[in-house]
């Protein structure tokens, strides 16, 4: 039911028509959709297990686009700008929306859109209890170890990363710990009207929208976290954040993209970040036919 609850809150930015038929959708179908997909031209489908099956309605129209995305930004397109200009917009509820068609460009940089050629409604699913079990292997003292989370994409590490933030800031399974989000895509909470639309936990500080290794000093600066976390460490500059924050006291919890326990020693940037030093644990995620297992390593 919650799923189905959450399928249909996204569906709520739907022009009338398609809303209507998203709602008269099969319940099994709004538990599992995954994203609702509207093309100009095309028909409207919902991604369920990664099929496209047809919503119906006729072909989409420009109108059905530009409807969508005035619903989405309740009315004010232009005060969401810096958010689209991203490439997607936070919905109540943590849901996504993402648009396809003419950029205007100005100095050279993604100024608005006209023009739309199609919109992605992603539905947001949280999976909580996902961290409870590794949680152990993860704690010194009853309290979060430093941890790097290292996976190819596609195996669950920000679902991983939002519930350990969720568990560590609630006190299930470890002392209960202020935790600073730099979330720079605001998919870990998911901040709308600034408030999390994603569980993160009763003493998480949240900053979004910024490069994560400026919101990475920022919460330093000025909110005293006891644990920094971070989503997707990928330049330079995230490490020496990292390292600023581990030599101020506070304990790290971060992920990677790698398609192995190789990649660490072999890409220059993860051999920089372990040489650091900053990381206690490393969580790596591997699937193995169906299943994801999970591995913790002591870095020493």
């Amino acid at each position: 039911m919650e799923k189905m609850m959450g399928f249909q809150q996204a569906a709520a930015v739907l022009p009338p028509r398609l809303r209507q038929m998203a709602m008269d959708l099969p319940q099994r179908v709004q538990g599992s959709a995954e994203e609702i997909r509207l093309r100009s031209g095309g028909g409207a489908a919902v991604l369920c297990a990664g099929e496209e099956l047809p919503l119906g309605g006729g072909a989409v129209t420009a109108q059905d686009l530009s409807q969508t995305l005035e619903l989405a930004s309740r009315f004010s397109v232009h005060a969401v700008m810096d958010q689209l200009r991203r490439g997607y917009l936070t919905l109540a509820g943590g849901h996504r929306l993402g648009l396809c068609g003419t950029a205007v460009m100005r100095e050279g940089e993604i100024y608005t859109f006209r023009h739309l050629s199609s919109i992605n409604i992603r539905v947001a699913r949280q999976v909580k209890g996902v961290a409870r079990p590794l949680l152990e292997q993860l704690t010194c003292d009853n309290r979060l170890c430093s941890t790097l989370i290292f996976a190819p994409p596609g195996l669950g590490k920000t679902t991983l990363l939002r519930d350990f933030i969720r568990a560590v800031s609630a006190g299930e399974g470890t002392a209960p710990m202020r935790i600073g989000l730099a979330d720079e895509r605001g998919e870990v909470a998911a901040l709308w009207d600034g408030a999390p639309q994603l569980d993160v936990g009763p003493r998480t500080d949240v900053i979004e929208g910024c490069p994560k290794a400026e919101g990475m000093l920022l919460l330093l600066r000025s909110m005293n976290p006891q644990v920094l976390a971070a989503d997707e460490i990928t330049a330079p500059e995230d490490i020496s954040a990292l390292t600023q924050a581990a030599g101020c006291g506070a304990a790290l919890l971060a992920t990677a993209h790698g398609g192995g326990r190789e990649d660490l020693t072999r890409r220059a940037l993860y051999r920089e970040l372990l040489s650091a030093g900053v990381f206690q644990r490393l969580l790596t995620i591997v699937q193995k036919g169906a299943q994801r297992h999970y591995q913790v390593e002591v870095l020493k």
